[in-house]
């Protein structure tokens, strides 16, 4: 949980490398699935050490990407990484839960969380938040790789209950997704 779930201290830093390596195809492969258009207002939720947030302002160049991680080492590998994207007002990285986002509602065109929202401490309440901050009609992605430990199982069900629809699952031979709409 230190290394991966939650990552803290130097364990947690060494962990941030090793998901950025294991992960960062999977990630772009979800990204994928959302279509970013390069005006979209995108959240990630647990974006680790930064690669999806890489990928997400090079896709929406003149949009807005905001980020969400309980870890403060994944908020400084991320920061580092995505440094030239903030400086230039384009990424937003922030310490902070799932379960409180400081955004405003109805904000964000996309969302995703990638191998994160197993570790929440309340997925219910955090997809309600993520659904408050995100504009009517906007897409979430939530994907998991194989190691995850997450289940597919009930997932689309969750989603509407936080006031999501059109939920579906895609799968894929290195995990899956659950897509749907705000």
């Amino acid at each position: 949980m230190r290394m991966f779930g939650r990552p803290k201290g130097m364990l947690g830093r060494f962990g941030g490398i090793i998901m950025a390596r294991m992960n960062q195809a999977f990630t772009y492969w979800v990204i994928d699935l959302l279509d970013i258009q390069p005006n979209d207002k995108v959240l990630e939720v647990g974006f680790g050490s930064g690669v999806g947030i890489q990928r997400l302002s090079k896709l929406a160049s003149a949009g807005y990407i905001a980020g969400i991680d309980y870890s403060q080492e994944m908020v400084e590998q991320a920061t580092t990484r995505n440094m030239a994207e903030i400086k230039a007002g384009l990424v937003d990285l922030r310490q902070g839960s799932v379960e409180s986002l400081p955004f405003e509602d109805n904000t964000f065109d996309k969302a995703l969380a990638v191998n994160s929202m197993q570790v929440w401490p309340d997925a219910l309440v955090g997809l309600r938040e993520v659904r408050r901050v995100m504009k009517v009609g906007g897409r979430i992605a939530l994907g998991f790789t194989s190691y995850s430990g997450q289940s597919s199982t009930g997932l689309t069900q969750i989603l509407t209950t936080a006031g999501f629809t059109q939920a579906r699952l895609v799968e894929t031979d290195r995990g899956f997704c659950v897509l749907a709409m705000a």
